[in-house]
C-alpha cells in the first residue's frame, strides 16, 4: 500500500464540477435576490447566513487557502516539522473581508468563486507528485498534509456550501 499522501486522484475532476454546480446555481440564487444580510455573520454557526454571506465567504476563502497551500509547498517541510499555516474562525481580518464584501454584488460573487475554483483546478493539475506529502502545522488541527488541506478546506468546504445554499434556495 502506498503510504505517501497523495492529492484526491479526483481533485481537479471534483473542483470542474464543483465550478459547474456554482455556475447552475448563479440564476437560481438571483431570482431569489433581494437576500437580507444575515443579522449576524460573525464567527458562529455558518448555518445562520444568507446566500450573501455564504458567496463573500467562499470568494473571500479560495485565495486565501491557494496562499496557504502555496505556503505548505514553498517550505517543503516533512512530517514533525510542519510550518504554520492558517486560520481560525474567528480571524479578524477574515471577519472584516466577509462584512465588506457581503455587500458586492451577486454577479461579483459568483465571478470570485469561479476564478478562485479555476485557480485551484490549474494550480492542482501542474501539482508535483511529492507536494501532497509536504505538512504544515495549523492553529487548530494540528499537523496536516497540503493534500489534506485541499480535501479538507478545499473540496469539502466548496461541497458543504454548495449544499448550504441548496438548502436555502429550498426553504424559500
Amino acid at each position: 500500500m502506498d503510504a505517501v499522501p497523495r492529492l484526491p486522484s479526483d481533485a481537479v475532476h471534483r473542483l470542474a464540477a464543483l465550478r459547474a454546480a456554482y455556475r447552475d446555481l448563479q440564476p437560481r440564487v438571483a431570482a431569489g435576490a433581494p437576500w437580507e444580510l444575515a443579522a449576524d455573520s460573525g464567527s458562529g454557526p455558518e448555518s445562520s447566513w444568507g446566500p450573501l454571506e455564504v458567496l463573500a465567504h467562499l470568494g473571500e476563502m479560495l485565495p486565501y487557502w491557494l496562499g496557504e497551500y502555496e505556503r505548505i509547498v514553498e517550505a517543503h517541510r516533512e512530517p514533525g516539522d510542519g510550518v504554520p499555516f492558517g486560520r481560525n474562525t474567528g480571524d479578524i481580518v477574515r471577519q472584516a473581508i466577509l462584512d465588506r464584501d457581503r455587500t458586492v454584488p451577486l454577479r461579483e460573487l459568483f465571478d470570485r468563486i469561479d476564478v478562485g475554483i479555476g485557480r485551484w483546478v490549474t494550480r492542482l493539475a501542474a501539482a508535483a507528485p511529492g507536494e501532497p506529502a509536504l505538512v504544515g502545522l495549523h492553529p487548530r488541527l494540528g499537523e496536516m498534509t497540503a493534500g489534506a488541506l485541499v480535501d479538507r478546506m478545499i473540496l469539502g468546504h466548496l461541497e458543504e456550501h454548495r449544499a448550504q445554499l441548496e438548502t436555502i434556495l429550498a426553504a424559500r
